[in-house]
């Protein structure tokens, strides 16, 4: 039996410079209920951020789902809906500009990883323009940010 999630809202994640101090979030909803998750790494990027975030929200459900996943990241969906199957077909390599050679596919690992969680759920997979007042977007932001700054206040930065 498949759960029913109305929607799944996710950040584009934070980063206090490109690499750096990052956060991630998620806002889970199922009707009237809701849920926010986030947190953090030390020493990342925002694209690992934005994976870590749906990564994240999809392992938090319990069972399979029929889920619409909601991101202002085109890195995240187009990663998924577009490139997935030709890097698992061409060993997780991808073509250079200009189609000169191949090399490897960046945060591999955080790809292959959304690949494995991905496989128990209905996704349809929705873009989201960042930063212009979508609600959960927002929260999703603000919560992402916070964590990220926590990195900050760590002891011994």
């Amino acid at each position: 039996m498949t759960c029913r999630i109305k929607r799944v809202t996710l950040t584009d994640g934070a980063c206090i410079g490109n690499p750096g101090p990052g956060g991630w979030a998620c806002v889970l909803r199922y009707g009237l209920h809701e849920k926010e998750f986030f947190g953090s790494e030390q020493h990342t990027t925002n694209n690992r951020m934005e994976l870590r975030a749906v990564i994240e929200s999809l392992k938090a459900l319990r069972e399979p789902c029929d889920v619409t996943v909601i991101t202002d990241s085109r890195y995240v969906r187009d990663g998924i809906t577009q490139w997935l199957p030709r890097w698992k077909a061409n060993g997780w390599r991808k073509q250079t500009k200009g189609n000169s050679g191949t090399k490897a596919v960046l945060n591999q690992d955080l790809w292959q990883e959304l690949d494995a969680v991905t496989t128990r759920h209905e996704i349809r997979w929705e873009w989201v323009k960042g930063h212009a007042g979508h609600k959960d977007n927002v929260r999703c932001d603000q919560l992402a940010l916070m964590a990220a700054e926590k990195q900050l206040k760590q002891p011994g930065r």
